[in-house]
């Protein structure tokens, strides 16, 4: 495998897999481009030479809808970027050919949407080959679907046998997941929220193994105190994973690893903003409400624990953060978090929702690293081989 930064790609073609999965508005406008900005260094550094060809999938389309047109993404990228982008409203055949074959060193082409073709889910190699046929180098710098064996993400490294590299994010990624996971200083801290249990249990036993402190917040929450007996109201809850938040209790027991679940909880009598709310013990819900955040004394805790620690990671809010009525939990974790890191803690934030909390409170340059990968971060935290990462080294 190559480095980009020692790669020299003058008279080159580098097809360049990033991850433009942006959300848009109704007039299709980016609402918000950090997953665009995250791809520059790497867009700019191979334009500085030679020229790219960048390809990337929007949504989940079920057919060519023109609302997951990848050309929406253009007068961003154009922005941003400073000069014009190409774009083109396919990513092979002949059209695709001519235009590639046209394009100097310096320029910039974006693909239309991958996933206007069924055979980039399924890993097709044939599409593969067709993509792979436009260019002299391939660059992967798409973490966020790092977890998907795709034919964009991993099939088509192996016709890249001597010319397959990552780009500059990739790189930071791993290196900051890799900061975390292996070179932590201790105290290490790690802080799970989010829905649900579930889709969290490999991630809580892995973490188990490396971490001091295991805070556990959100809407798990509830099926851990179920677990122990607590009146839960109508929280959510995951009644078929109570006797595995039991076992992972004990587990972090033996261990001799503080697991740390909330003391307080403020409670609605509806989902909404408009709901009335009451703060009570975690543990005594009222029939008919539900826990939406954590309260002050949680939050007291949490932020001391957070502050005594050398090194955290933070994956899934608080609470309901959407509703402004129950974002203290999330927004006080992301201002002690801000603070551990002007005092020398390493902070990492990934998956979609922590990302949005640090963003939406402008915390986000107040961290060490904020990942642009949600699913593809919790598969590496569970030990995981990436299809799009081990495809590159193989």
């Amino acid at each position: 495998m190559q480095n980009i930064d020692n790669y020299n790609f003058t008279d080159k073609k580098a097809i360049v897999r990033v991850d433009f999965n942006v959300p848009l508005n109704a007039n299709f406008k980016v609402t918000d481009n950090t997953r665009i900005v995250a791809a520059l260094p790497t867009v700019k550094k191979i334009a500085s030479q030679g020229v790219v060809i960048l390809m990337s999938h929007l949504g989940r389309p079920k057919a060519k809808e023109e609302k997951f047109s990848l050309k929406h993404i253009v007068p961003e990228l154009s922005k941003l970027l400073g000069k014009n982008v190409q774009f083109i409203d396919d990513c092979i055949g002949e059209n695709v050919k001519a235009k590639v074959a046209a394009l100097k060193n310096g320029d910039v082409l974006l693909l239309e949407n991958l996933r206007y073709y069924p055979e980039e889910k399924k890993g097709d190699k044939a599409f593969a080959k067709q993509l792979a046929e436009l260019a002299d180098v391939y660059v992967n710098d798409a973490f966020g679907t790092a977890h998907r064996a795709h034919a964009s993400t991993t099939i088509i490294a192996q016709f890249f046998p001597d010319d397959k590299m990552f780009g500059y994010l990739i790189e930071k990624e791993l290196k900051s997941l890799q900061k975390v996971l292996t070179e932590h200083e201790k105290p290490f801290t790690a802080i799970l929220g989010g829905a649900k249990v579930s889709s969290k249990i490999i991630v809580i036993e892995k973490l188990l193994e490396k971490v001091d402190n295991l805070i556990i917040a959100g809407g798990m929450t509830y099926t851990f105190i179920k677990a122990q007996g607590g009146n839960i109201g109508s929280s959510l809850v995951e009644d078929d994973y109570l006797d595995m938040a039991k076992e992972l209790i004990i587990k972090a027991k033996t261990s001799g690893i503080n697991l740390i679940l909330p003391i307080d909880s403020v409670n609605a009598d509806k989902f909404a903003e408009d709901a009335n709310t009451e703060t009570t013990a975690v543990n005594e819900v009222k029939d008919n409400w539900m826990g939406l955040d954590i309260g002050p004394e949680t939050v007291k805790l949490f932020s001391d624990i957070i502050l005594n620690s050398k090194t955290v990671l933070w994956n899934g809010p608080a609470g309901v953060f959407e509703m402004d009525k129950f974002a203290q939990g999330t927004i006080k974790i992301a201002e002690a978090l801000a603070e551990a890191t002007s005092k020398g803690c390493y902070t990492l934030v990934g998956g979609g929702d922590s990302v949005a909390a640090v963003k939406k409170y402008h915390l986000d340059d107040k961290v060490s690293y904020v990942s642009t990968g949600g699913g593809a971060m919790l598969e590496f935290l569970e030990g995981k081989d990436l299809p799009g990462i081990a495809a590159m080294k193989n």
